[in-house]
C-alpha cells in the first residue's frame, strides 16, 4: 500500500501518452497531474480531455513543477536521452518508454546520472511488469510441456507509413518499435544464456529496418526464433514447444491467454490474463513502489537488463548497417 496517490506528469502528447492518460484515470494509486507538449494549445486540449490539472508548453516547465512525483516520457526514441537527462538533473523520477534510448552509450550515461543523483529511472517495457508474464514463465518451468526446446514469437503491424517509424533521425524501424517485444519475451521465458545471435532485415529507402528476423541459439541448445515487421499485421503470437507439448501465447505485446497442448495437440490447460485497465498500470505501480522505497531502479527491469537489451539492439543494427544520427558523438 502506497502512502499517497502519486502525481504523474507526461512528456509528449501522442498516442502512447493518451494510453497512459487513460490508464491513470482508472488507477487508485496514481493520477494524471500534468501534460507537456511542444505546443501549449495541444497540451491544454489533452489536459481538458483527460482532466489533468496542469498543462505546459515546454517539457522543462513540467519537470520544474514540485508537485510532479513521476515523469512518464512518451516522446520519440531519438529524444528519450535528452528528455530523461533533463528530468534526472532536476531530481524527477523517470519512467521512460521503450526503446529506452537510441543506443547503449546514451543508456549508460542516463544510468550513471540516476546513480549519481540517486533518482529513480526505469524503462517502460510494459510486458516486463505484467503479472501474466510471470505466469507464462511458471507454466514453462512447471514441466507440463516437458523440456522446452524452441520458442517462436512475432509482432507486426501495418505501420510503414508512420513518420516516426520510417525516419532514422527519429530512431525509426521495426526493431525499436515492435521487435523489442519478441526479444524481451524470449529473454523472460528462456533467459539470457545466449551463445549466438543470427539475424537479417529488410530496410526502407531511408535505411531503417522494416522487417527483421532474429534467432537466439542458447548454450544448452534451445532456440528462440523471432520476427518483427512494420509492413503487415501478424498474429502477434508466441509458441513455446517442449518434449511433451507446447504453449500458445496470444499477443506477445500484451499476453492475454496461454493455452497448453499435449504432444497429441489436445488442449490440456488454459490460463487467462487478469483483468486490466490497459496493462500500463503495472509499470506505473512498480515505479511508484520503487520511489516510495527509495530505490533508483525497478526489480522488474533493472538498469543492467536495460543495458543488456540496448547492447543487443546496437549489435543488430551494426550488423544491418542501420545508423541513427544519435550514434555520432556530438
Amino acid at each position: 500500500m502506497l502512502s499517497k496517490k502519486f502525481k504523474v506528469g507526461i512528456i509528449g502528447a501522442g498516442s502512447i501518452a493518451r494510453k497512459m492518460a487513460d490508464t491513470l484515470r482508472g488507477m487508485q494509486e496514481a493520477e494524471l497531474y500534468a501534460i507537456a507538449a511542444r505546443d501549449l494549445s495541444r497540451a491544454e486540449a489533452f489536459a481538458r480531455e483527460f482532466q489533468a490539472p496542469k498543462a505546459y508548453g515546454s517539457y522543462e516547465e513540467l519537470a520544474d513543477d514540485p508537485e510532479v512525483d513521476l515523469v512518464y516520457i512518451a516522446t520519440p526514441h531519438s529524444h528519450h536521452y535528452s528528455h530523461a537527462r533533463m528530468c534526472l538533473l532536476k531530481g524527477k523520477p523517470v519512467l521512460c518508454e521503450k526503446a529506452f534510448t537510441a543506443n547503449t552509450r546514451e543508456a549508460e550515461e542516463l544510468m550513471r546520472l540516476s546513480e549519481e543523483k540517486r533518482v529513480f529511472l526505469t524503462e517502460a517495457i510494459w510486458t516486463r511488469y505484467m503479472p501474466f508474464s510471470r505466469t507464462i514463465w511458471e507454466i514453462v518451468e512447471s514441466g507440463i510441456i516437458g523440456t522446452p526446446t524452441i520458442l517462436t514469437a512475432n509482432l507486426g503491424y501495418a505501420i510503414s507509413n508512420v513518420e516516426r517509424l520510417i525516419r532514422p533521425e527519429l530512431c525509426g524501424g521495426a526493431l525499436y518499435d515492435v521487435g523489442v517485444y519478441p526479444i524481451n519475451f524470449a529473454l523472460m521465458t528462456f533467459g539470457e544464456e545466449i551463445e549466438k545471435i543470427t539475424s537479417t532485415c529488410v530496410k526502407n529507402d531511408l535505411g531503417v529496418d522494416m522487417q527483421d528476423s532474429i534467432t537466439f541459439t542458447y548454450k544448452d541448445g534451445r532456440m528462440a526464433v523471432l520476427y518483427a515487421t512494420a509492413y503487415s499485421a501478424t498474429d502477434r503470437s508466441a509458441v513455446i514447444s517442449g518434449t511433451l507439448g507446447h504453449i500458445v501465447v496470444e499477443n506477445v505485446n500484451n499476453p492475454q491467454r496461454a493455452i497448453v497442448y499435449n504432444k497429441d495437440y489436445q488442449e490440456i490447460a488454459r490460463h487467462e490474463c487478469p483483468q486490466q485497465i490497459t496493462g500500463y498500470e503495472y509499470e506505473v505501480m512498480a515505479s511508484c513502489e520503487a520511489i516510495e522505497q527509495g530505490w533508483i531502479e525497478s526489480p522488474f527491469m533493472p538498469h543492467a537488463k536495460t543495458i543488456d537489451v540496448m547492447k543487443m539492439l546496437d549489435n543488430l543494427r551494426a550488423e544491418w548497417e542501420v545508423v541513427y544520427p544519435n550514434d555520432v558523438m556530438q
